[in-house]
């Protein structure tokens, strides 16, 4: 039986177990040993994080050729048209190429939103949106690269799913254990 870990990642930690610089990791929170996450999220990023003891589950999960859909909640700075998110819809260039096409809705602010620290700087005279983005390729920092190509830089970042596991029913740095 494979043993999978769903973890609501706060702001500012690590996706690893340990830091030579005493930055905060996921040994802070999480004391089951022998599980590895599956794929990573920048540590100016939140949301869900899926560990586990199973290699072959976590290489299902993380690699990119496996297409396993994220799904991710954006707030950007600014708000878009559906213009500007139809670009995302299509694929847009990156530096690294051109990506796939993404799902991409405008939503309202998600409504099991935590409190993030330290909060996000916004300025009054800016108005922000929330977009909902999901999307099957895993490059570095992909969904902020995105955004800002289309002239919306992400202010915050949420995982909210990925594959079928979501954040529901976890608060900030919560997790769930699984039996698979």
């Amino acid at each position: 039986m494979s043993k999978i870990i769903l973890f609501n990642k706060p702001f500012g930690v690590l996706t690893q177990f340990t830091d030579s610089e005493g930055r905060a990791t996921l040994a802070d929170y999480i004391k089951q040993k022998g599980v590895y996450a599956a794929g990573r999220l920048d540590r100016d990023s939140e949301g869900l994080l899926v560990l586990t003891d199973d290699g072959k589950l976590q290489n299902r999960i993380a690699s990119p050729k496996h297409k396993m859909s994220k799904t991710y909640w954006v707030q950007v700075e600014g708000e878009p048209k559906e213009s500007d998110v139809n670009k995302l819809r299509e694929g847009v260039e990156l530096k690294d190429g051109m990506t796939m096409p993404a799902k991409i809705k405008i939503i309202p602010e998600p409504y099991l939103l935590w409190e993030r620290d330290p909060p996000v700087r916004v300025r009054k005279t800016i108005p922000d949106s929330w977009l909902e983005i999901t999307i099957s390729e895993g490059r570095n920092r992909q969904v902020r690269r995105m955004t800002a190509a289309i002239g919306y830089p992400t202010l915050r970042l949420i995982r909210y799913r990925v594959g079928s596991w979501t954040i529901d029913g976890l608060g900030k740095g919560d997790l769930k254990e699984l039996e698979v």
